[in-house]
């Protein structure tokens, strides 16, 4: 049959016009043992400069995704797909806009936060991404920190289980997930000049803490970061990569730079980078520090064949560990050629997932007179502040979110998506109350008497706030990535003010990426505060479904909140030398340590029902702790209770006065009661002394309760 050009040009349109809805997909991992048997098998076939385009990225923007690499002929292997990110599938249509790590932390739900993870694997794999860049868990050392909000909080252990559940869930979708970013990179100040000093057991307890919980889940490939540690670059660094990641942990996948985190030939192949990405040495230079430049260092000695041939290995091995070689599907993103993709529509019905997660993880800060739930004995209800509305330049108008207009449901930087949708509060709200309801709205922050008037008449007063942060390449309102301060933006403090001195029912909502001070927090007519963090695309219905008693509140905040700015022990180093010189004392075991009272703690949420601990029994030995206790809802509501169990230590550990060692959430009916189960291994109970990990002789501390400071039961054990 022929085609005339006219036809195989309309053909070759309905294709790429067409959408193509792609099917969810589930995979069995093959185990690392399989996966380098063949891995080598291939890799033993390959020229040299077969191995080295297999590791070196092909330059930013010069193909579909951020990241690509070479493809091998003969032997075969494809071109592979980098995409960011933590958040989802950036630069590309058709996907989620879920919430952010920091608020799925929140939400304390191991079940939810492994269907997050999924539901991104599988939107990656339909769009042909082989590495998802996430998730991130860089700790919130610092409240000022501007990609806190990607990760999992302040707390090791939190992010651990975090990123271990998130990048189990990606890969259960035969994607590779990529831990980042590796290691020590807190602050977004001078991040690709600065060089971190952390001790030894510092690094060990606290930030290499959730890499090795992810390497035990088998994650396929972590990302090292732009600054430096101990003066060597992070992906230059022979202890943190080689001793540390690869020798200690016995991490089996393959590790990247952070794009153009790459600054030598030699000496970062010496200390075990295995793929440079983007490629090039600045993006778009067309020169790279691999590539040729690797194949001559080999030539000329001075880096042994064998260190490349690791290097493709384990690439390779990852991609056989997902089962990436049975039919992957060719990349179809849209990220620098939108015009020549097909549409691939994969977004299915993740929104749902993201509505629940968004709304278990809404934090109930204050409740006072229990206003909230609202009833419908409303007659008038007064939205206000910005944050409540639209972004009126539309939701996608500022390049990776590099704006604060309207509601703030995702930080800035890489490590946002761009919204197929975006439910203001204002509108979950709206679709919620009877059509009985008078509902007012201004989005002014500034109009103070048009705001007091406004709230004055109505029976309750909402009001919005917010603050936001992100990556350092974007500037907002002067907050190069890291926030500059701790205040809620768009003048929100005075708006709240105004608010609460006009209406007696006055409930704030905040929306923000890590804590704020709140010098309003007294104010007798303030009933309630709700934090609902950075809820995703469903921002609006899953405030709506905790507002109004759909769905009983039982967030908890994954960082601590400070009654005043100096109570945080850790602030934004100007210097190029950055000293953690709080060692342990991170969020807050600094709090405990010091014996200062935050506004509100770590691990702490209110719910529209009431829990009752009893019963709290321990038994172990040195190998495994097991604690049972007995939790019931002596409420009148159906709600969830987060139990969290913190760890004291002998005294003669030196460790703060207690750490997360285990959480569990326990849904139960009024008047129901339920037994928690908590397992604590010999990981769980050791510290890191004199390089090896030991459990300490004496008297240990079990905690059990609603957070860091509302401890409900306690017990000892002695080992």
């Amino acid at each position: 049959m022929r085609f005339s050009l006219s036809t195989l040009s309309l053909a070759t349109l309905a294709i790429f016009s067409s959408p193509i809805n792609a099917a969810p997909h589930a995979v069995d991992e093959l185990s690392w043992d399989k996966a380098y048997t063949k891995a080598r098998a291939l890799v033993d076939q390959m020229t040299l400069d077969q191995k080295v385009g297999m590791v070196t990225g092909v330059g930013w923007s010069a193909k579909n995704c951020v990241g690509n690499t070479y493809p091998i002929h003969d032997p075969y292997f494809p071109s592979l797909c980098l995409q960011d990110g933590p958040l989802g599938i950036r630069f590309s249509d058709n996907t989620t806009a879920g919430v952010a790590g920091i608020t799925a932390a929140a939400s304390f739900d191991k079940d939810l936060i492994y269907k997050r993870g999924q539901y991104m694997g599988e939107e990656s794999y339909g769009k042909g991404v082989n590495f998802q860049l996430g998730p991130s868990v860089d700790i919130y050392r610092s409240p000022y920190a501007g990609r806190g909000w990607e990760g999992f909080g302040e707390d090791p252990y939190l992010q651990g289980v975090a990123g271990s559940l998130t990048a189990k869930g990606i890969q259960s979708q035969g994607v590779i997930a990529t831990g980042k970013h590796y290691i020590l990179n807190n602050q977004e100040l001078n991040r690709t000049s600065s060089s971190s000093h952390a001790d030894e057991r510092a690094l060990h307890e606290i930030y290499v803490w959730p890499y090795a919980r992810m390497v035990e889940a088998g994650i396929g490939s972590m990302m090292c970061s732009y600054n430096r540690v101990d003066g060597d670059y992070a992906c230059e660094n022979d202890h943190t990569i080689n001793q540390i990641l690869k020798g200690e942990l016995g991490f089996k996948g393959l590790i990247m730079s952070d794009w153009s985190a790459h600054h030598s030939t030699v000496k970062s192949a010496l200390a075990g980078l295995d793929m440079s990405m983007p490629g090039d040495i600045t993006f778009e230079s067309g020169t790279s520090w691999w590539g040729s430049n690797l194949t001559q260092a080999v030539k000329d000695g001075q880096i042994p064949e064998d260190r490349v041939t690791d290097m493709s290995v384990r690439i390779a091995a990852a991609w056989y560990k997902m089962r990436q070689d049975e039919g992957f599907p060719k990349s179809t993103l849209e990220s620098f050629h939108r015009n020549e993709a097909p549409e691939v529509v994969v977004s299915d019905d993740h929104a749902k997932i993201v509505r629940e997660i968004g709304a278990a993880s809404v934090v109930l800060l204050k409740n006072e007179d229990n206003i909230l739930p609202l009833n419908q004995d409303i007659s008038h209800l007064a939205i206000i502040g910005s944050d409540a509305g639209p972004n009126l330049d539309g939701m996608n108008s500022c390049p990776d979110r590099g704006c604060d207009k309207g509601t703030l449901a995702v930080g800035w930087g890489s490590g946002s998506v761009d919204f197929p949708y975006l439910v203001t509060p204002k509108e979950g709200i709206e679709a919620r109350v009877d059509d009985s309801v008078e509902v007012s709205y201004t989005g002014d922050d500034y109009d103070i008497d048009a705001v007091s008037e406004l709230a004055k008449d109505a029976d309750v007063a909402i009001v919005f706030s917010n603050a936001d942060s992100g990556e350092q390449y974007i500037t907002v309102d002067g907050n190069e990535g890291d926030r500059r301060n701790l205040t809620l933006w768009g003048n929100g403090d005075n708006l709240i003010q105004a608010v609460a001195d006009s209406n007696e029912n006055t409930i704030v909502v905040i929306h923000a990426v890590g804590p704020v001070l709140m010098p309003w927090i007294d104010h007798p007519n303030i009933k309630a505060v709700v934090w609902p963090g950075l809820p995703g695309q469903e921002s609006g219905n899953s405030l709506a479904d905790v507002l109004f008693g759909d769905v009983n509140p039982s967030g908890r905040l994954p960082y601590s909140i400070a009654k005043k700015e100096e109570d945080y022990n850790v602030r934004i180093s100007p210097d190029d030398e950055i000293n953690y010189l709080e060692g342990l004392h991170v969020g807050y075991k600094h709090f405990d340590a010091q014996g200062i009272e935050p506004l509100f703690e770590f691990g702490f949420g209110l719910s529209y029902t009431t829990f009752e601990y009893s019963n709290l029994k321990v038994d172990g030995d040195k190998d495994r702790v097991t604690a049972t206790i007995s939790i019931r809802n002596t409420g009148e509501v159906d709600g969830a209770e987060v139990a969290q169990l913190y760890l004291g230590f002998p005294e003669s550990a030196n460790e703060p006065p207690k750490l997360l060692r285990g959480f569990e959430k326990v849904f139960l009916k009024a008047g129901k009661q339920e037994k928690v189960q908590f397992e604590l291994s010999k990981t769980d109970l050791s510290i890191w002394q004199e390089g090896e990990w030991i459990v300490p002789q004496g008297e240990y501390k079990i905690y059990v309760g609603a957070s860091s400071r509302d401890i409900r039961q306690s017990a000892t054990l002695s080992l």
